[in-house]
Formats: C-alpha cells, sequence, structure tokens
C-alpha cells in the first residue's frame, strides 16, 4: 500500500488572531480562505490531478457562498471532512454534551451545503481526547485524523504559546497532553488511551518524517521551501499512508490582506506563490516514489480493510 491523501483545513482567518490572543480583524481579511485560498488549492489540486480532502467548519456554512464553493468542490470529486461546528481548540476541556453538539452539529452543516454527510473528523489544534473519541464512536463516524506525535511541533507550539502569554494576551489555543507523542505515527485503531492501540475509532495520524518525527504539514513545507519541502517529504517515503495536511492559509500571504498579521506570524510573510511551488514539489516528490493519491475516505477504507484482514491471520 502506498497512499497519500492531501488534506486541507479550512480554518478562516480569525481563528490565527484568537490563536496569537488579537481582536478579531473587521477586513475583508476576515473570509480570504473561502474567498481566495479555496480557488487556489483547487487549481493546484487539477494541475496535479490530486483528489483533495476539505475539512470544513460547520458555522462557516451559513454563509451561501461559502456553501457553493464546497458543493462545487464535492462536484470536482472532493471529500468534505467534519472540523466541527465552530473550531473550539478547547473542544477537549467542553462537556461530554457539548463536545457531541460540535461535532453533530457540524457534520449537520456540511450536509446540508453540500448533500454529502461528512465520514471523517478533524480536531481543532490537532488536539483530541478519550471522550472525543467515545462521542465519535457513538456517532457512528468512519475515521478521526487528528493525532499529531511530532516532538518538534508539539515543542514549538509550546513556546509559542509561552511567547504570546509573556506579551500578555491569552491565547485561545492550547497544549495537548505530552503523552501524544507516543502515539503511533501509522493509521491505527485507538484504545485507551486513544494514544494505545485498540479497537476503537480508526485514526490516521497527522504525518511525520520516518525517524525524527519531524512535522510534514502545510506549515514546515511552505515555510523553507520547494528544496526542504521535497526533502521533508521523500523522508516519509516507505509510509503506507502518507498523510499530508495543509491550511488554507497556507496558500495565502500578507499581501492578501493579511498585514495585521504579518509580524505575528512568520508564514505569512511568505509569497504565496513560494509557498504553492514548495507544496506543488512535495506533492512531485511523493508521486514520483510511486505513491497513488486518494481522499483521507478513500485511505480509511482500504487501511479498515487491511486491519481487519491482519487481525484474522
Amino acid at each position: 500500500m502506498k497512499l497519500c491523501a492531501v488534506s486541507v483545513d479550512l480554518d478562516e482567518i480569525p481563528n490565527y488572531f484568537s490563536i496569537h490572543g488579537l481582536s478579531e480583524p473587521r477586513s475583508a481579511s476576515r473570509t480570504l480562505v473561502y474567498d481566495v485560498a479555496i480557488d487556489r488549492l483547487t487549481s493546484l489540486a487539477r494541475e496535479l490531478s490530486i483528489p483533495l480532502t476539505l475539512f470544513a467548519v460547520g458555522s462557516d456554512l451559513a454563509t451561501s457562498a461559502n456553501a457553493a464553493k464546497l458543493r462545487a468542490a464535492v462536484d470536482a470529486g472532493f471529500e468534505i471532512g467534519n472540523h466541527s461546528l465552530d473550531h473550539r481548540y478547547d473542544l477537549v476541556r467542553l462537556g461530554r454534551s457539548e463536545i457531541k453538539r460540535q461535532i453533530s452539529e457540524g457534520a449537520r452543516a456540511i450536509e446540508r451545503a453540500t448533500g454529502v454527510a461528512p465520514l471523517g473528523f478533524r480536531a481543532p489544534g490537532y488536539t483530541v481526547g478519550d471522550q472525543v473519541f467515545d462521542v465519535l464512536a457513538e456517532l457512528g463516524v468512519a475515521y478521526d485524523s487528528s493525532v499529531f506525535p511530532s516532538p518538534a511541533y508539539w515543542m514549538a507550539k509550546a513556546a509559542a504559546l509561552a511567547h504570546i502569554s509573556s506579551r500578555g494576551r491569552t491565547s485561545r489555543s492550547i497544549l495537548d497532553t505530552p503523552l501524544v507523542l507516543t502515539a503511533p505515527t501509522r493509521p491505527y485503531r485507538v484504545g485507551r488511551p486513544y494514544w494505545r492501540q485498540g479497537r476503537g475509532v480508526l485514526e490516521l495520524p497527522i504525518q511525520v518524517t520516518r525517524r525524527a518525527r519531524l512535522p510534514v504539514i502545510g506549515t514546515s513545507l511552505t515555510l523553507w521551501g520547494a528544496v526542504v519541502a521535497r526533502r521533508l517529504a521523500r523522508a516519509c517515503v516507505g509510509e503506507p499512508l502518507i498523510n499530508l495536511e495543509l491550511h488554507g492559509i497556507d496558500v495565502l500571504d500578507a499581501s492578501d490582506g493579511l498585514e495585521e498579521l504579518r509580524r505575528h506570524q512568520r508564514d505569512v510573510q511568505v509569497a504565496a506563490t513560494r509557498k504553492l511551488a514548495a507544496l506543488r514539489s512535495a506533492m512531485q516528490a511523493i508521486r514520483d516514489a510511486g505513491y497513488a493519491f486518494v481522499t483521507l475516505q478513500s485511505a480509511a477504507i482500504e487501511i479498515a480493510q487491511a486491519i481487519e484482514a491482519d487481525s484474522k491471520m
């Protein structure tokens, strides 16, 4: 099995302001992900013949234009996944009933907008917990793709949150337990605790390199450029599934209307053309290694069948 799934979290721009403890933007930049980024991403996907999986936030779909963008994506053969109703970074700290509402209502919003019920879920900020997985199992969610076992990413996030706090601002983002760093890097069924294997929901972890567990996500690929992006992609070759996760902001830059974020977020300083070149380089390296590009849903089906077959041997 040599599969690659490229997914994109459609977090709108106010989420990034909330990460940095900043007041929400009032300009047109609030909707740049749906207004600009989706078109750039779908254009890249068509160029490379890659079916994307787009993780949508349910509350964003109250806008008819946003809903239309997702319907067009479905018509193009893309998958739409559930990224919760309101993108609460503290999802794991909510009560069970609210966790269930955030997940179930997010799914309903997507189904209303596209006519297709989402099969997969990704937690805001990659932060999940046993109670979240209990709810996912109760709701019959086919797969989750949130676990991110990268020490480098975890430490960078911890440092960023500490820096924001030292500046007297309060981030809405939260830090996952460091025990997540012991989770498998390959697809597995979750146990209890969720960073151990068991018989629960199918988990498709966020991609890391094979040895050092360096993060292979849109931020790391676009921040360091095409040459490093290709090297990071090649460091994943040999995995049965390369789960390449991006964000809409990964194809935006300050000139798109993000000047307010420029001094708070380094990746916004990188030109969108350079970002797209880095993503293209990584994806081409993966294709050159013989990987077939599929949606996460297709990957989940094939992986679930393989896990079931192995359990019977």
